[in-house]
């Protein structure tokens, strides 16, 4: 059932990485600079954010371009197999919207329930 080749084990956007979704998303509309993408996503801390965009160019997700000025600058930019996401993250989007109130009750009557005991 859960075959060490299975491909689930190599999936690039797992159910609790809550970061990379979103930077694809930063990402859609063209290449951005690292404080670029902090401005959008605030919360992860620089750690995260860079161990985030490491693990997307290591999958081919994204590019990192260094451009030879002073100082420094760099692009991460979404690849081809990148923006094929793009629509795998839409769904889970629309999943959400739809099905949000049941899970957010969901969660409210079992913490509800576990609470009294």
């Amino acid at each position: 059932m859960f075959h060490p080749a299975c491909p689930s084990s190599a999936m690039p956007i797992r159910v609790g990485d809550k970061w990379s979704a979103m930077v694809i998303l930063c990402l859609e509309q063209g290449p951005r600079r690292f404080s670029e993408l902090r401005v959008p996503l605030r919360a992860p801390t620089p750690k995260v954010l860079t161990q985030t965009l490491r693990a997307l160019e290591r999958d081919g997700l994204i590019t990192r371009t260094v451009y030879a000025e002073v100082p420094a600058r760099v692009e991460y930019e979404l690849t081809a197999l990148g923006h094929t996401l793009l629509e795998f993250i839409a769904a889970g989007r629309r999943w959400a919207e739809e099905h949000m109130p049941t899970l957010l009750a969901a969660r409210d009557a079992y913490d509800h329930t576990t609470n009294m005991g």
